[in-house]
């Protein structure tokens, strides 16, 4: 599954929301994620900015109280998404968030790796039933382990794992790559990579490694005014990533078989190389490496790979410059 991330791309624009949805409904995703904020159930006047951005939010509970959305506006974002046949996936941050998104259709719950802790949410999120992607970030693996457990525990039918590496951007030393194989081992679900490179590279390689799920961050422009810009790709870089990543899987599930080349049969006839004479030789001449050249068709003569079983052979006749040598010209 190819998730698209417009989190807070939107910018508290209601406007700004369905038209990603229009524009990401082209370029080959499965799904849109949201984060679906509610400042007073989240937030307090002690929450410090993780970095000050905004000229208009005063404090980081304003910023998340100008990026809500009402219910009814939800709602529209949920029907715009299964219209566009497009999974609607939203990352709740309160129990408020989870109440508002079951009234809407959220079809996936993500969890942010800020709240693999948060056991209240867990619980929340389990009990709803639906399937739930993990997302690791700042967790290491005996947190993740209690995480996963809990929410089978509350109920969660379906649970997914991203490889994520909290950093905005991420440089490449950061992707951990290495860990989508150990997730795989350790807790036998579907793992994927949550991508903040800005960039396509990390996302080809996981699907390279055998990710089965794949989220990014997205933007129209990674000018436009946001904190995670840096960290996003554009709507066209988009649509080349969905492309290499269904190609790459499609790589992965068929192998080549490097025992059997049978069916190369006659393009190595064609592109084989046969033994033939370099210069005008006289019969009773002793061929020597130096007195050979290799061309094609590989069928019209002594082949190739085997020329050292011509050389000290005497010549059984006049042989010209560029004629084949066969079994029957030496002696």
């Amino acid at each position: 599954m190819i998730i698209a991330e417009i989190a807070q791309a939107h910018d508290g624009s209601l406007g700004n929301a369905h038209a990603f949805i229009e524009a990401l409904s082209t370029v080959g995703v499965d799904a849109i994620k949201f984060q679906t904020h509610i400042a007073e159930a989240e937030s307090s006047e002690y929450e410090p900015f993780r970095v000050k951005f905004s000229k208009q939010d005063k404090t980081r509970f304003d910023y998340w109280k100008r990026m809500e959305f009402t219910e009814e506006q939800w709602l529209g974002i949920s029907e715009h998404c299964k219209e566009k046949g497009l999974k609607f996936i939203s990352s709740p941050f309160s129990l408020a968030a989870v109440d508002l998104l079951e009234k809407v259709g959220v079809e996936v719950y993500k969890i942010g790796s800020g709240e693999i802790t948060n056991r209240l949410i867990l619980e929340k999120i389990g009990k709803t039933g639906k399937p739930v992607i993990v997302s690791s970030g700042m967790s290491d693996f005996e947190e993740l382990e209690q995480a996963l457990s809990f929410l089978k525990e509350s109920g969660t039918p379906s649970l997914s794992l991203l490889q994520c590496t909290t950093a905005y951007p991420t440089q490449p030393e950061e992707w951990g790559l290495n860990v989508i194989s150990e997730m795989k081992t350790r807790f036998q679900i579907p793992v994927g990579f949550s991508d903040h490179s800005g960039d396509i590279y990390a996302c080809l390689a996981a699907a390279a490694l055998g990710a089965e799920i794949f989220e990014f961050h997205v933007v129209f422009d990674k000018r436009q005014f946001g904190p995670d810009s840096p960290a996003s790709i554009s709507i066209d870089d988009t649509e080349r990533l969905c492309k290499g990543i269904r190609q790459i899987q499609n790589s992965l599930r068929s192998p080549i078989h490097k025992s059997d080349n049978s069916k190369f049969t006659e393009l190595k006839r064609i592109f084989g190389k046969s033994l033939a004479v370099n210069k005008d030789l006289q019969a009773g001449h002793i061929i020597g490496f130096d007195d050979l050249e290799s061309k094609k068709p590989g069928d019209k003569g002594i082949a190739a790979i085997n020329y050292q079983s011509v050389i000290g052979k005497k010549t059984a006749r006049k042989l010209t410059k560029w004629e084949f040598l066969t079994d029957q010209d030496i002696i």
